[in-house]
């Protein structure tokens, strides 16, 4: 399969997923395989939530949407154009590719499926058991399109055998697990990372709500959700609070709320001081990884001290968002809108993948 070929695979699974919307699901004419997909694919987002209580229609729907914006001819040839000296050095030198997937957030592991086949590899593919239905059911749908892609996607019920390469996604925990048995591979190996905000107290109640989009979206279980807020001195969380009540409704999912129940239960059996609007805790803590319901926040000085803070802790960060108080931050309400060339870790997949011998 050429280059061109590959492309176009996914731009027609682009097209696929576009009809699907929480409140606008729309069956076109001009989509491939739509007698054989459309009705299947509509009952799986449904059912999503009865595999995995955090997948909710809402957050299935969202994750979707997001994919169908990214896998058009225009985005594919954007990101793809930056590695034409590797594609053509590269000569189909193809590998078998471990993917060990998370699960965190429906189709968290897509753009490494997605990379490991546009660079024409072979992806064996171990999905996480809280995610085991999604990526299976969009790969058979790029194989109607193209029976080429048969022989490049195998998912793996056993143990992973016959490698050449590892992408590995897990916790700190399993990240030493997989660094020493797959030392012997070239790899990449994710572990656990956290997203940070910045704000300054000039930020309008239009960029606090997108904030709250950054921290409610997915119920803040993804690395991209932001879990840790940077304060100046003095600064009132009463704006923050009334900005972001129109997510209120995020209590009312019984995983999320126990959550809540238990975290700040820990929280103030601990004696710690906390913020809390019926839906949320901010708690003031140093680490980047609040748990699930809860922010934490820190007080900043000066703005270029907290720069170099958060160069030296990027290890530990996904991303920042910020009203451009910060290099590199992204806008407010953007955590989970990341393009094709935005890398987990800042680790350039496609190189890895073109360049590992």
């Amino acid at each position: 399969m050429t280059l061109e070929t590959k492309k176009s695979v996914f731009v027609e699974l682009g097209k696929f997923l576009k009809q699907f919307s929480e409140n606008d699901t729309i069956r076109k004419s001009n989509v491939l395989h739509n007698d054989l997909f459309f009705d299947d694919f509509e009952k799986l987002i449904y059912l999503s939530q009865s595999h995995n209580g955090w997948y909710t229609p809402e957050q299935v729907y969202f994750a979707i949407h997001s994919w169908a914006e990214a896998l058009t001819e225009e985005n594919l040839d954007k990101w793809l154009s930056n590695y034409q000296t590797e594609f053509s050095k590269n000569n189909e030198n193809e590998k078998n590719v471990a993917l060990i997937l998370a699960g965190n957030i429906p189709l968290v592991g897509f753009h490494d499926f997605l990379s490991v086949l546009i660079t024409g590899n072979k992806a064996l593919i171990k999905t996480s058991s809280n995610d085991q239905h999604l990526l299976p059911f969009l790969a058979k749908y790029l194989i109607a399109v193209d029976e080429n892609l048969k022989d490049k996607i195998t998912f793996v019920e056993g143990k992973l055998e016959n490698f050449d390469t590892v992408i590995a996604t897990g916790s700190n925990n399993t990240a030493r697990y997989f660094e020493y048995y797959f030392k012997d591979k070239p790899s990449i190996i994710r572990k656990n990372r956290n997203s940070a905000a910045v704000l300054n107290g000039k930020e309008s109640k239009e960029e606090l709500e997108a904030l709250g989009e950054d921290i409610f979206r997915y119920f803040g279980l993804g690395c991209r959700n932001v879990s840790k807020i940077f304060v100046p001195k003095g600064y009132s969380f009463d704006a923050f609070f009334e900005a972001i009540f129109k997510f209120q409704d995020v209590i009312h999912y019984e995983k999320y709320a126990n959550n809540y129940d238990y975290n700040k239960a820990v929280f103030l059996m601990s004696n710690f001081k906390l913020l809390d609007n019926g839906f949320l805790t901010i708690k003031e803590d140093s680490s980047y990884a609040s748990p699930i319901s809860s922010v934490f926040y820190e007080f900043y000085e000066n703005i270029e001290d907290l720069q170099t803070r958060l160069e030296a802790d990027s290890e530990q960060i996904q991303c920042i968002v910020s009203n451009d108080l910060i290099k590199n931050s992204i806008p407010f309400g953007q955590t989970q809108n990341p393009q094709l060339w935005d890398y987990a870790d800042n680790v350039d997949t496609i190189t890895f993948l073109l360049t590992t011998k």
